[in-house]
């Protein structure tokens, strides 16, 4: 039963690398927004979740 909800665990989170991936993206996106408008504030903002998503993104590959 421990393997089972194991496998089961595993699984649902290599389903949501596609969408952390797409958060990535994204971000990505905003970020260079801000950079061409010179939005200090967004920059900062942006660069933190970027950091949040890519330890995310390593932690769901990592298993």
């Amino acid at each position: 039963m421990k393997y089972v909800i194991e496998d089961l665990r595993k699984q649902k989170n290599h389903e949501r690398l596609p969408v952390i991936r797409m958060e990535i993206d994204y971000e990505l996106m905003t970020l260079y927004d801000a950079m061409q408008a010179n939005d200090h504030v967004q920059i900062i903002k942006s660069k933190e979740k970027l950091k949040q998503l890519r330890l995310r993104l390593l932690d769901l590959e990592g298993e």
